[in-house]
């Protein structure tokens, strides 16, 4: 049986990372981003809560926010579960 709570953990790691990525952001330039905005995080911290998936839903948002992430669609986040094997229904 799925851990369906992992899905979605894997979920979130996979969409904060891809959007590092794409801005060649580090985990110590997203702490100093954060930091700019009152958010204080380690690069470390930061590194461990996002591998695992597990943020609360601000520090989520805070983090789309410092990226600049404009919009996340729908259809991206069923192609990522579909990466994972991961099938939704509609």
């Amino acid at each position: 049986m799925r851990n369906h709570n992992a899905d979605w953990r894997q979920l979130v790691q996979r969409l904060i990372k891809a959007e590092m990525s794409r801005r060649g952001v580090k985990y110590q330039d997203l702490s100093d981003r954060l930091a700019h905005i009152g958010v204080n995080q380690s690069a470390d911290n930061l590194r461990n809560k996002v591998n695992k998936g597990i943020l609360g839903a601000d520090l989520l948002l805070q983090i789309i926010t410092v990226l600049n992430v404009r919009r996340i669609e729908r259809d991206d986040l069923m192609d990522i579960f579909a990466d994972m094997g991961v099938t939704l229904p509609d």
